[in-house]
């Protein structure tokens, strides 16, 4: 695939086409051409996890996937998600247990918990291994753990 080449992506389960470079991180694309400004640009190397999106029922890191490793794959950014009730289950529980300060890195985090409550065998039940990826300067973390396992063991709606 060359500068030239047209690629298509699934994003929040709309097909997109996306022109030029197929190594420009995913991120860029889903910020700069769709304007979906959830996802967060925190390190740009992998290490915050700001900039997590789900690809195919996985979290990932979304500055470290090029454009073209994206395509044929289902792709949700969280403006997909918060329309979702196991979303807004757990937004309700971080507001309820404190899990939000700044909210900087609150998408990356949602998107990882969120693709944990589908499927908690991904991290062997561990909502602190599901967050290792993650990284918060505010709350430390007790309070984001505190909502996640109120909605995983049904305490939330």
């Amino acid at each position: 695939m060359d500068e030239q080449d047209t690629l298509t992506i699934r994003i929040n389960d709309r097909e997109y086409q996306v022109n030029g470079s197929p190594t420009r991180p995913l991120v860029d694309y889903i910020r700069e051409e769709l304007q979906l400004t959830g996802t967060k640009i925190g390190c740009g190397s992998g290490e915050c996890g700001a900039c997590t999106v789900i690809l195919d029922g996985k979290p990932v890191n979304s500055c470290l996937i090029p454009v073209a490793s994206a395509a044929g794959k289902e792709i949700q950014t969280i403006e997909g998600l918060r329309e979702t009730e196991d979303y807004q289950a757990l937004a309700e529980a971080m507001v309820e247990t404190g899990g939000v300060q700044c909210g900087f890195c609150t998408p990356g985090i949602m998107a990882t918990l969120y693709a944990w409550k589908q499927q908690p065998d991904l991290y062997e039940g561990s909502v602190k291994k599901a967050l290792k990826n993650n990284l918060c300067r505010c709350t430390g973390y007790q309070s984001i753990v505190q909502a996640a396992e109120k909605v995983v063991n049904g305490e939330e709606r």
